[in-house]
């Protein structure tokens, strides 16, 4: 078993594979592997480029450069005609290998394939290797069985932490600053850099240190916003939620509090996986979305948000290709939250796709229960839905999450704290008011229409003349507002008997204990 890619790539040069294909954004990172892998093979390394021809790019004397060999087809030849025990890494040829690039037409095409295939076999009984480095994988189907393919992943966390330590020694050459990172913060400093390449994460890493004088996470996880922006399908939600900005939901609280540390390096130490992730149910307004940003701010971690609606595209077979994009992404910049909010109605109606979409919507939400259940990057899941009757089952099933909680309808106590957290945050005191009988009034309420009438109160308090906000404006916003509870009665009755058996209470306190009408 190989223990790395490094030591994969030195056995195929070494068993004389003639043309290896790698893909990768970090020529850096991969150039100097390559220059290991030839220094101990006792080989040269040399690098070509559409713009600068082949040169030497490993520690002997390089090659003089000949401007004609900037030609695809005489950097072939050269190749071919080479004396030397040697790599070849070419770059970008993929636009050489596929017709209908600027500048590679179908006639030039097929002269570089077939002389690729000539190719191939000469290099067989040489000592010499052509390796192709580009971002992206383009073969002809000529070439297929004659080209290795190495899918080259992001940097691993020791790759990260050289990248740390390089910058480190930097700053303490510079006399700049003297950082002494260890321990759980500089495991998060690399847990947070994960999913960029070296470069990237250099960047960001003295792009930290100049602007707060050491190595700031909220600097580091917001680069990752640009990769996350160019999906096209998540969106990074910036999260500034605190978890105690969340009332009630004290069990729920508990088990994420629990799992705060559970992408760390001891936590794997410990024995412990990483978790899957959530399922939350419940009332609408009930806090399920304040939960995934309160969640992702608390543990560090960027929010992606997972939006079902720009899955689905006009073009056949898009969707399925979009989703399996999307949850490349949120891997590729992993540990992170991604979020699907209201995710029945992104689900809804799989079961009976083949009717009305030729199966896309089917074969959407398999790809997603498949990666679901199979994934092993840390990608913590939080999925929140209003209504279990259209959600498909499959998706229920233990397994899929860690745990599935059920968010009532507020208890009088979980009131009292909601109201005294949305007046706080809008600079009020929660001490000059009544919050008992606030929270009276209000049974039956959602902590979103208990900020509604807060925000409603104060705007009664600002059009007559910006005096003061008191209780009695709030008890009139509460008199003049018919809750959910009551608009939708049948339906949260309906969701509540279901999560008494199928659903972890989210609060301490017991469903009978919530009386409403």
């Amino acid at each position: 078993m190989l223990t790395n890619q490094a030591e994969e790539l030195e056995l195929l040069i070494k068993a004389r594979y003639p043309l290896i294909y790698i893909i990768s954004w970090d020529e850096p990172r991969i150039e100097e592997m390559l220059c290991n892998v030839a220094s101990q093979r006792n080989k040269r390394l040399f690098a070509w480029t559409v713009t600068s021809g082949i040169v030497g790019i490993d520690t002997m004397q390089p090659t003089d450069t000949k401007p004609t060999v900037t030609d695809p087809m005489d950097a072939l030849e050269y190749v071919s005609t080479s004396q030397e025990a040697a790599i070849f890494l070419f770059k970008d040829f993929h636009r050489f290998l596929v017709p209908d690039y600027i500048g590679a037409g179908r006639t030039d095409n097929v002269r570089i394939v077939r002389r690729l295939r000539d190719l191939a076999r000469n290099l067989k009984k040489s000592e010499k290797t052509l390796i192709f480095l580009s971002p992206l994988l383009q073969l002809p189907p000529e070439l297929e069985k004659e080209i290795s393919v190495l899918d080259f992943a992001l940097p691993t966390r020791e790759e990260l932490d050289q990248a740390l330590e390089r910058v480190i020694r930097s700053t303490r050459v510079r006399a700049v600053l003297h950082l002494d990172l260890k321990g759980e913060k500089r495991e998060r400093v690399l847990k947070a850099a994960q999913g960029l390449t070296i470069g990237e994460a250099e960047k960001v890493f003295s792009k930290s240190v100049v602007l707060r004088k050491d190595l700031d996470l909220d600097i580091i996880i917001a680069e990752k916003e640009q990769l996350i922006r160019k999906s096209g399908i998540l969106e990074y939600t910036e999260s500034v939620e605190d978890i105690n900005h969340v009332g009630g939901l004290s069990e729920l609280k508990r088990w994420l509090e629990k799992r705060s540390m559970a992408f760390t390096e001891r936590a794997r130490q410990f024995g412990l996986p990483e978790p899957r992730g959530l399922l939350l149910l419940g009332v609408p307004g009930g806090g399920k979305s304040l939960v995934a940003k309160a969640t992702a701010s608390s543990w560090q971690l960027p929010l992606l948000r997972l939006d079902m609606g720009k899955v689905f595209s006009q073009m056949v077979g898009s969707s399925e290709e979009n989703i399996r994009s999307a949850l490349r992404v949120a891997e590729t910049v992993s540990p992170a939250v991604l979020w699907l909010d209201e995710i029945e109605k992104g689900l809804a109606g799989s079961t009976s796709s083949h009717r009305s979409d030729a199966g896309t919507s089917a074969r959407v939400f398999g790809s997603f229960l498949v990666w679901l259940q199979e994934k092993t990057a840390p990608v913590f899941v939080i999925a929140t839905s209003n209504n279990i009757s259209l959600l498909p089952p499959e998706l229920l099933r233990k397994g899929r999450f860690d745990e599935i909680f059920f968010v009532d309808l507020p208890s009088q106590g979980e009131r009292e704290t909601i109201f005294a957290i949305h007046l706080a945050k809008r600079r009020r005191d929660p001490n000059d008011f009544d919050l008992a009988q606030l929270a009276h009034t209000a049974e039956g309420f959602t902590g979103a229409e208990i900020e509604q009438v807060i925000i409603a109160g104060l705007y009664e308090a600002f059009d007559d003349d910006e005096r003061k906000l008191s209780t009695q404006d709030l008890l009139d916003a509460v008199a003049v507002t018919i809750p959910l509870s009551r608009t939708m009665r049948e339906q949260i009755t309906t969701l509540r008997n279901w999560s008494r058996t199928h659903a972890r209470p989210a609060s301490q306190q017991s469903q009978a204990q919530v009386a409403w009408g």
